[in-house]
């Protein structure tokens, strides 16, 4: 038997063919059952561009249904989904593609696209918001192809890159069976059902817009009230028509913010739930005060999707914590020798379970580091455990920042600006940001010779995508060093702390 995602969300519409199944801006674009049509359409899109069971299909776009269908259609083929920030430069798309190697990439008609002499078979289509594109317009002529192609548990279904201390990008190699899993988790978990519907506002490109709330509402028969990008106006406004809510910290700071966003707009939800980046136990108690509702904070990565969650039961949600392990994951603190510590105790959070991703593309070296003989994936991550077994994050051992729920590594953002003419030592950190969460700085050192900071600025904007470039740089006479002569960063995010909240 086929273990197809497409084959489960398929097999969960039966008896709901007039539900909405996707709204775009207020609009009902496809029903359940109809929705199988569209996507076959989008089906035999990709078998006339060439896409086969296997092949990588690489997706540079903004929300729209049409992404959607092209994702579900993907998935159909038994082809391999890789979204890309709609942000990222030419620069940071030719690393990915060199690495992927896909056959087909679909972009939005104005956005920022190398040029790929090294990949001659590298097909194209354009896929825009509004509804045009080749790829819609191939799509629009073609017989629905509604075949499923057959695929066991352990194929894979999606890569997602994310980086590390290297800065090399590095693609976590998610499966058919770790995205069926995890979305059956968080239905029972967050007692999700057919007489829920979503309102979606995030990224379709990340793992909590993607993988949590389009699933959650295809696997729930829950119609998905979709928008372009996240506006508190424009949400405000949804929030009579919908039962959750899903958003990052920024949303709901955002939200707090409008003067609209009133106690009776909140009524009638049943669930808001926040991830991507720490929640701010100010933030928690502000929207509790202002709605009534305290919000659901779990804990998720990209090569885990969701790890951790709090109790469905309000009075069970703490602040500043992520709750427990989903069913089926198991979780440990350990110290450096990978010895399980006890309750209170700041460690590294290793995890197993089926949601955790197969390794990382082509790169066996790193997928070796990552994964113990235990079988256990080291996370990155610090924190500890309560007695109860509650987990509450520390900190990120990796140095990663995160920046309105988008992940920021510095060794890449430090690697780039130190080959800038003038520059000696560069360090980027992250510190609080009232709105992002965490702001990106850049400390940087001069070696006496001609330094321009206009050039400088230049290379910023060119090579990096807005959630990455500095909101601030800094010029030193030198850094803080240690024995060793290592900059000391903790040192840094203490004198820049206050920049963006003082």
């Amino acid at each position: 038997m086929s273990e197809n995602l497409i084959d489960v969300f398929h097999a969960r519409h039966q008896g709901h063919a007039d539900r909405p199944a996707l709204l775009w801006q207020g609009a009902v674009v496809a029903r359940l059952g109809d929705l199988p049509h569209h996507v076959g359409r989008y089906r035999a899109a990709l078998r006339e561009l060439g896409v086969a069971r296997g092949d990588r299909v690489m997706v540079k776009a903004e929300n729209s249904p049409g992404f959607v269908f092209a994702y579900l259609a993907v998935l159909a083929c038994g082809a391999v989904f890789v979204p890309l920030n709609p942000a990222y430069t030419a620069a940071e798309v030719a690393v990915l593609i060199d690495d992927a190697e896909p056959v087909l990439l679909i972009h939005a008609s104005t956005t920022a696209i190398p040029e790929t002499p090294h990949h001659p078979a590298l097909r194209r289509a354009t896929l825009d918001a509004d509804g045009t594109g080749s790829l819609c317009h191939l799509a629009a002529g073609l017989t629905p192809d509604l075949a499923v192609e057959p695929v066991t548990a352990g194929d894979l279904a999606a890569i997602l890159f994310t980086s590390g201390t290297t800065g090399r990008p590095k693609g976590a190699m998610l499966t058919h069976g770790n995205l069926a899993s995890n979305v059956a988790t968080l239905h029972a978990e967050w007692h999700f059902s057919d007489a829920d519907a979503i309102c979606h506002a995030l990224p379709l490109f990340h793992v909590h817009g993607l993988f949590v709330a389009l699933h959650l509402g295809l696997y729930a028969c829950a119609p998905l009230h979709m928008l372009p990008k996240f506006d508190a106006g424009a949400v405000i406004a949804m929030l009579p028509q919908v039962t959750v809510f899903m958003g990052v910290p920024t949303f709901y700071t955002r939200l707090l913010d409008h003067a609209d966003f009133t106690h009776a707009r909140a009524a009638p939800l049943r669930l808001f739930i926040s991830g991507s980046a720490p929640l701010l136990p100010s933030v928690f108690a502000a929207f509790e005060a202002r709605t009534g509702h305290r919000i659901l904070e779990r804990y998720g990565m990209t090569e885990a999707l969701m790890i951790t969650s709090n109790p469905y039961a309000p009075a069970a949600r703490r602040p500043g914590t992520v709750g427990y392990p989903l069913p089926g994951v198991a979780l440990r603190v350990v110290d450096a020798a990978r010895a399980d510590l006890p309750p209170g105790e700041v460690g590294e959070i290793l995890i197993s379970g089926p949601n955790v991703c197969h390794g990382y593309w082509r790169r066996a070296e790193a997928t070796a580091e990552s994964f113990g003989a235990d079988g256990f994936f080291q996370t990155g991550d610090t924190g500890f455990k309560d007695a109860d077994g509650r987990v509450t994050i520390a900190g990120r051992s990796k140095d990663l920042i995160i920046s309105g729920g988008f992940n920021v590594y510095p060794a890449e953002i430090e690697m780039l600006l130190a080959d800038v003419a003038g520059v000696a030592d560069v360090a980027v950190i992250g510190v609080p940001h009232p709105d992002f969460g965490e702001a990106v700085v850049a400390a940087i050192t001069l070696d006496g010779t001609s330094f321009d900071m206009a050039d400088f600025q230049a290379v910023i904007t060119t090579h990096l995508a807005r959630f990455k470039q500095p909101k601030a740089v800094h010029v030193l006479e030198d850094f803080p060093r240690n024995a060793m002569g290592k900059i000391v960063k903790t040192r840094l995010r203490e004198i820049y702390a206050g920049q963006f909240t003082a």
